[in-house]
């Protein structure tokens, strides 16, 4: 089976055509959060140029997916991790593609199902973390392939109430949960999974540099503290950091209210009181972007406030909901299996071939 998959949008794309794989060159990834960058990209498979209305291009890789999972497990860890992390990553990214595709099967306006969807016109899936990275081939390496190969084909289902048959799961990842995972309604449409619910998770506190080397690409080695972390603005840079962001001029801010917590402690709903206004925002990346010049870690964090500033202490790194990746490293260290860290991070699931 073959997918689309947009890797970038230019005025002009820069690439270079090689024998039997591409290179484009300044590539963006991680747009909007604290490791955004341009890079230089390798990539097997087909090239195809769109000519977008606008005037822009758009660079979509024609790949197997098979192909294109061996990619994103390596981006989204470093191919170097334990080979059981590979291989429960290569089942869950795997489950959730295919599920996206089998949804947008199922719709009858596949453009407008785009749309709904991020956008996505004339391809599947996006490179950047809005779907799951794809960085290609230079991340690459033997580990990575012989994790999807050892699993080809399979998948996580669940058991549905409401279609009485087995479903493909909507599999959720991210680096670190701080000590307890998310459920989906925290940061998505307001339902629930069976499969995503919150799980006590004491693996992820680590500071073994071992362990965090193997699973961390060296642009997510960058980020310090991740687990438990905090963050101070005065007033003013909070201030300005929210009329940046959001568009409003709260004036002073008098206060950050929590109003809606998930079960790890993750805010939703979050109100900003200003001297100007009040307003509440969410869901949980709302309040992440809203919060930072890039995007906090999490928005689970308590809220200390002087007279002159604010102090954020917050937990974990990413949205929380489903495979904590560190953890998941720990748990693979520690001899777990692929199958125990999926039945420990998505109970209710089954592991078959799709």
């Amino acid at each position: 089976m073959k997918i689309r998959v947009g890797i970038l949008t230019a005025p002009q794309i820069d690439f270079v055509q090689n024998d039997k794989t591409f290179l484009l060159k300044n590539v963006r990834i991680g747009i909007g959060f604290h490791w955004d960058r341009n890079e230089d990209q390798e990539f097997a498979g087909q090239l195809e140029i769109l000519h977008n209305p606008d005037g822009t291009q758009t660079a979509v890789n024609i790949i197997d997916i098979e192909d294109y999972l061996c990619s994103v497990i390596s981006s989204e860890m470093s191919a170097d991790s334990p080979l059981e992390l590979l291989k429960a990553h290569a089942v869950i990214s795997r489950s959730w593609v295919l599920r996206l595709l089998q949804r947008e099967k199922q719709r009858k306006n596949i453009r407008q199902a785009a749309f709904e969807d991020g956008g996505h016109v004339g391809f599947d899936v996006c490179a950047d973390d809005h779907c799951q990275r794809y960085e290609g081939l230079r991340r690459m390496n033997a580990r990575a392939v012989q994790a999807v190969r050892e699993t080809v084909g399979q998948v996580l289902t669940f058991s549905s109430d409401t279609t009485h048959s087995s479903e493909l799961c909507d599999c959720r990842f991210y680096k670190c949960c701080g000590g307890k995972t998310e459920l989906f309604s925290t940061c998505w449409e307001d339902i629930d999974y069976p499969y995503l619910q919150s799980v006590e998770c004491h693996y992820c506190n680590t500071h073994d540099a071992s362990i965090l080397r193997t699973v961390l690409n060296q642009y997510d080695q960058e980020t310090a503290d991740f687990h438990d972390w905090e963050v101070t603005y005065t007033n003013r840079e909070l201030h300005d950091i929210l009329l940046q962001k959001t568009g409003i001029d709260f004036g002073d801010i008098i206060d950050l209210i929590p109003l809606k917590r998930g079960a790890s402690g993750r805010i939703y709903s979050l109100q900003i009181k200003g001297t100007l206004c009040t307003h509440t925002i969410g869901k949980e990346l709302a309040i992440r972007r809203a919060l930072s010049p890039t995007c906090l870690y999490s928005s689970w964090f308590d809220i200390h406030h002087t007279p002159s500033s604010f102090t954020l202490i917050g937990h974990g790194w990413g949205h929380g909901v489903g495979l904590c990746q560190i953890g998941a490293a720990v748990m693979a260290t520690q001899q777990h299996s692929y199958q125990d860290i999926l039945s420990f991070y998505y109970p209710n699931t089954h592991l078959q071939q799709y």
